[in-house]
């Protein structure tokens, strides 16, 4: 599991941003489809959207999802809110849709592409209906939009 938190601690309180299997391979892997931001870039860019808001991240990147699973339950003492993209496991885990409805955190679920024009096993998520707010095919900007939104309600 990898981690990176912002260098400064903000007031607000701390927003935990995760990514799930294959995003650590994010600006090489199909670039046609995920662009060429990498994870850093996409941890950097909630980090300053954060900041801009008085809050600080922690990112968590786990290609398993029991890492994942111990990322959201710690979130409940060491977080306000979550930004979760979870990759394929948004429509194969019902685990992290139980971790997210059970810490009871306000929580933005974030897809870089579109999965609505994608295959049709991915137009369905087990995390929507749990999350306050979901945002597709907006690239990697996603993330600060889900970032915004999160400022707005805390």
């Amino acid at each position: 599991m990898t981690e990176a938190s912002s260098a400064t601690e903000a007031s607000r309180g701390t927003i935990l941003v995760v990514n799930g299997p294959n995003l650590n391979l994010l600006g090489t892997r199909e670039p046609e489809k995920y662009g060429t931001s990498t994870l850093a870039d996409v941890e950097q860019l909630a980090i300053n959207a954060a900041e801009a808001h008085g809050f600080s991240v922690d990112c968590v990147q786990s290609n398993h999802e029991g890492d994942l699973l111990d990322a959201i339950h710690d979130a409940r003492t060491n977080a306000v809110g979550i930004v979760i993209n979870a990759g394929a496991f948004t429509h194969t885990s019902v685990a992290l849709r139980d971790a997210l409805a059970a810490v009871s955190l306000p929580a933005v679920e974030v897809h870089i592409t579109n999965v609505h024009q994608r295959e049709e096993f991915r137009h369905h998520s087990y995390l929507s209906p749990v999350c306050s707010a979901v945002i597709v095919g907006a690239g990697v900007q996603g993330y600060k939009l889900a970032i915004d939104y999160l400022a707005s309600v805390l």
